[in-house]
């Protein structure tokens, strides 16, 4: 009888001890659950979705020269002049250097203008005039630029101010057919670093915007 009773209590303890051992591992399972599921995520490496719904677009900078520039603004002139019977052209050297022809007494006379352009905060072009003279006439800055607001074919998002002697050109405003946004970051002629920011918008690339 005493060795029934020995191995009954020898049973009873290693029953016991699986069954608090099986316990402790569930207990261990489930807090490891339950940690995975309530630890804080990085929203670094995972931004949520509103973040990236409300996402329309993406932007790049794009650094250039005054060669590369000057060859793209004058090529889009000549287009944009090409049936107006007006010429003029632009020539990116420490400053900005218009040169052209305007009609005065029934002919024409040679226009240069030296302009300084001027970085505004959304991205737009302020061409403060420096120098100006048409021909051999000896008339005011102001006056010459009032030719030029009248008789230069300009694109609509350029503006001509003869009364401040400047030049506005809404770069932000260009109507361009592949949708790109177009905007100025930086422009400094003298050492040759330009900078334009390009938005793409989604759309653009057949990437429609979900509303959350």
């Amino acid at each position: 009888m005493p060795q029934r009773k020995e191995d009954h209590q020898s049973k009873t303890i290693k029953w016991k001890a699986l069954f608090f051992g099986l316990l402790s591992v569930n207990i261990l399972f489930f807090l490891v659950i339950v940690a995975l599921i309530f630890w804080p995520v990085s929203e670094n490496i995972f931004p949520s979705n509103d973040e990236q719904e409300s996402r329309e677009s993406s932007e790049f900078t794009v650094r250039t020269t005054k060669d590369n520039l000057n060859e793209l603004v004058n090529a889009y002139i000549d287009q944009a002049l090409s049936n107006t019977g007006h010429e003029y052209r632009i020539s990116l050297e420490e400053d900005i250097h218009l040169i052209g022809e305007l009609p005065v007494f029934s002919s024409t006379v040679p226009l240069s203008v030296h302009l300084e352009p001027i970085v505004q905060e959304n991205g737009d072009l302020v061409l403060e005039q420096r120098s100006i003279s048409l021909g051999l006439l000896d008339l005011p800055n102001q006056k010459i630029m009032e030719y030029m607001e009248r008789y230069l074919s300009m694109p609509e998002w350029v503006t001509i101010n003869p009364k401040d002697e400047e030049i506005y050109v809404g770069v932000t405003e260009m109507d361009l057919q592949s949708n790109f946004e177009v905007s100025v970051e930086h422009i400094d002629l003298e050492a040759n670093n330009l900078a334009f920011n390009i938005r793409i918008p989604y759309r653009t690339l057949g990437i429609e915007h979900i509303e959350p």
